[in-house]
C-alpha cells in the first residue's frame, strides 16, 4: 500500500487502488464496502472496497478475514498482506478523506453532513470499480443511517446489481470484513506517520484513541490549539469537541457584524483586537514588526494586506 500520494498533500482527499485482477473483468463479482475512522476527532476517515469473483467467495473466507475492530494491529497487517498477495483474484480500492475535507464539507453553506459524505464516497468507489471493468453483480455494505433507505438508494443508482445493506455487515460478510481491514490498515498507517504541515516543533504523538471522549485526546487538542488560528489540519475542527474547546480557550474574535457598533470599536472597548486588524496595513500598531513572518493561514491562501482598493 503506497500512501505517498496522500502524504504529499494530506490536506486533501486521495484514492488508492490495487491492480484489477483480470478474472474480475470476466467473471461475476461481489464487492464489500466499509469505513474506518468515522468517529475520531483526529485523522482521516478511510472508505474501502474489496472485490473478488463470486466463485472465489470460499477462498476469501478461508483467509480468515474478520471485522477489523476485533483484530489487533498485527493481525490486521498480516491479513492485509494476505489479501494483497491474492491479487490474482482479489482487488481493493480506498478513498482517504482528510480531516480538512471532512470539516470543510460539513461546515459549508449548503448542509452536507457526515452521512451524505459517507454515502457519496461509497457510491464513488462502486462507480470506480465499474468503470475499471469489474463485473459487479453483488454489493454488500455496512450501513450508514437507516439500512433500508440506503439499500434502496444504492439499488436505484446501480440497477442490475443485487445490493445488501446491513448493520454490522463487517461481521456478516467476509468481503465486507476484507474491505474493513483494508480501510483500517490504511488509516492506522496514515495516523502513525502523519506529517504535520504546521511548524509545531517536536510533536507529541501520544494522541490517545483519537475519540472525543478520550482524556488524552482532549489534552492533545488543548496543547496544540493556536488561540487565533485553531488546530493543525490533523484535527477535524467541525467536531463539537474541537469547537467547544475553541469557544472556551481560544481568543475572542470580533467581526464588524457582531454588534451594532463596528468590530473595531467593540474590540477596543473590551481591550481586545478586531479580526480586521490582521488585514490592515498597520496591524499590530506601534509594536508591529514588518519583518515578522506571516502566518501560513495567509500565505497558503495568498492573502496580503492592502492600503487601497
Amino acid at each position: 500500500m503506497d500512501l505517498s500520494s496522500f502524504e504529499a498533500d494530506n490536506s486533501s482527499s486521495c484514492r488508492l487502488a490495487s491492480h484489477i485482477p483480470e478474472v474480475c473483468r470476466t467473471e461475476d463479482c461481489c464487492l464489500g464496502i466499509d469505513e474506518a475512522g468515522r468517529g475520531p476527532v483526529l485523522g482521516p476517515m478511510v472508505y474501502g472496497i474489496c472485490f473478488c469473483p463470486i466463485s472465489k467467495k470460499e477462498d476469501l473466507k478461508d483467509l480468515k478475514v474478520a471485522d477489523s475492530k476485533t483484530l489487533t494491529e498485527t493481525e490486521r497487517e498480516n491479513l492485509f498482506q494476505k489479501l494483497d498477495e491474492a491479487k490474482s483474484y482479489i482487488g481493493w480500492a480506498l478513498q482517504i478523506l482528510s480531516p480538512n475535507t471532512i470539516s470543510t464539507s460539513m461546515l459549508q453553506r449548503t448542509k452536507y453532513n457526515l452521512n451524505a459524505l459517507s454515502h457519496d464516497t461509497a457510491i464513488g468507489l462502486v462507480q470506480y470499480a465499474l468503470d475499471s471493468g469489474v463485473q459487479l453483480k453483488e454489493v454488500f455494505v455496512d450501513t450508514v443511517g437507516p439500512a433500508e433507505k440506503y439499500e434502496e438508494k444504492l439499488s436505484q443508482l446501480f440497477p442490475g446489481i443485487e445490493v445488501t445493506v446491513r448493520p454490522k455487515a463487517d461481521s456478516l460478510f467476509p468481503v465486507v470484513s476484507a474491505a474493513s481491514i483494508c480501510a483500517k490498515v490504511a488509516r492506522d498507517r496514515v495516523v502513525k506517520d502523519w506529517k504535520f504541515a504546521e511548524d509545531l516543533g517536536e510533536v507529541d504523538t501520544d494522541y490517545g484513541s483519537g475519540y472525543p471522549n478520550d482524556p488524552k485526546t482532549k489534552a492533545w487538542l488543548l496543547k496544540y490549539m493556536d488561540p487565533v488560528f485553531g488546530y493543525p489540519q490533523f484535527v477535524r475542527f467541525s467536531w463539537s469537541t474541537a469547537q467547544t474547546l475553541m469557544d472556551s480557550k481560544a481568543a475572542t474574535v470580533h467581526w464588524d457584524d457582531d454588534d451594532e457598533e463596528t468590530g473595531e470599536k467593540a474590540a477596543q472597548r473590551q481591550n481586545n483586537r478586531s479580526m480586521l486588524s490582521y488585514f490592515s496595513a498597520s496591524a499590530g500598531g506601534k509594536d508591529h514588526n514588518p519583518t515578522r513572518k506571516t502566518h501560513r493561514f495567509f500565505t497558503e491562501r495568498r492573502l496580503k494586506s492592502l492600503n487601497t482598493l
